[in-house]
């Protein structure tokens, strides 16, 4: 008999029993290695390559000698969640996580910023209130390489196979990824997903109701109206602001190319340097909003996800970089003005306006 576990293992995060295998692959992996190296030892890898790979295999073999289960695997991200924390935020705060029942899943449905800063900076919240941490929902996308792969199936990530190709693929794809959504919840176990694939460049948070039409799949499949099914999931809208978002520049910059030649190419990893930037970029300050859990009336993915939107701008929490890009200057202080006019000066001069919009649209999209 199979078990449900073993019906999405293709798509699921790892169990317990895997994570040995997987920390094995990791550490035997040139280019996992090798990327560590580059980013931590800089000239000294060039250099000195073998030695330097050699050093840091023997290093991780020692580092994760004990690590065989998914809470062990969530404590070593924690601990580095805490020195990127101190590196590179002046302070990490949050509202609203005094709604969540520690005993129930969530499904947790947020703006999108950055790629993975924000599943992460909504499980370090989780985290430190006691709660558990969330099963986060990934393109395959991001997983082209055997390493990115492994990481990311270790910290509970779940791949939504945005490369199905035709109707039919495509259908058993999103059938599948909400029948899963529907498993994970009833097990207890939380899900992030971003309210749209792509960051919102713009910054211009809008919910695609095309995901809410997957997560509507498995209940239409049992004839469960659509506002009783959706109620069901426990869909928690969250709201994610970065004082200064360390991609601006590079979301302008693909906009301004959209714009002015038409297209945009991306280069091979570039997902990958967006990852990196957002990790060790300094981002101000970050708040993170958890809505209530909503009990919605809507009939269709249309009005939930205006419902949804109406959630995420209400409880975006503004800073200084957000109103002064707006032309609002009431409860800013000097030093924040001074800040933002520092950032805002390594802006190159033609992607300044698109910078600014992009930190103004939530002042505009609360009203």
């Amino acid at each position: 008999m199979v078990s449900d576990t073993d019906l999405f293992k293709d798509i699921r995060p790892y169990n317990d029993d895997e994570v040995a295998g997987a920390i094995a692959r990791l550490i035997a992996d040139d280019e996992f290695i090798g990327a560590i190296a580059r980013y931590r030892y800089g000239g000294l890898s060039r250099i000195g390559g073998g030695l330097v790979k050699g050093l840091i295999r023997l290093y991780l073999t020692w580092r994760w000698r004990r690590v065989t289960s998914v809470h062990q695997v969530q404590l070593e991200v924690a601990r580095f969640m805490e020195k990127m924390i101190a590196g590179t935020t002046q302070g990490v705060s949050y509202s609203g996580l005094e709604h969540l029942d520690p005993n129930t899943g969530y499904l947790f449905i947020s703006n999108h910023r950055d790629i993975a800063m924000d599943p992460a900076f909504v499980n370090w919240g989780l985290y430190t209130h006691q709660l558990n941490t969330v099963r986060i929902a990934i393109g395959d996308n991001l997983l082209r390489k055997p390493c990115a792969t492994e990481l990311m199936k270790l910290n509970k990530s779940f791949i939504v196979k945005r490369s199905a190709k035709g109707p039919r693929e495509m259908m058993k794809a999103f059938s599948e990824l909400s029948a899963y959504l529907r498993h994970s919840l009833d097990e207890q176990h939380s899900i992030w997903i971003a309210q749209k694939e792509g960051r919102a460049k713009d910054g211009n948070d809008k919910t695609d109701p095309a995901i809410l039409k997957m997560f509507y799949m498995e209940g239409k499949k049992q004839k469960i109206p659509f506002n009783d099914y959706i109620s069901s999931l426990n869909l928690v809208p969250v709201s994610i602001s970065y004082e200064y978002d360390p991609g601006d520049v590079a979301k302008a910059r693909e906009l301004h190319a959209k714009e002015t030649a038409g297209a945009y190419e991306k280069s091979e990893f570039e997902d990958i340097q967006s990852i990196v930037q957002g990790i060790t970029g300094h981002k101000g300050r970050v708040h993170v909003a958890f809505g209530k859990p909503l009990n919605t009336d809507a009939d269709n993915a249309d009005e939930l996800a205006r419902e949804i939107d109406q959630e995420i701008h209400a409880n975006y929490h503004l800073f200084p970089s957000n109103l002064l890009a707006a032309g609002q200057t009431v409860g800013v202080n000097d030093a924040e003005r001074r800040a933002f006019d520092a950032h805002m000066s390594q802006v190159p001069a033609e992607l300044r306006e698109r910078v600014l919009a992009m930190y103004a649209r939530p002042v505009l999209n609360k009203g």
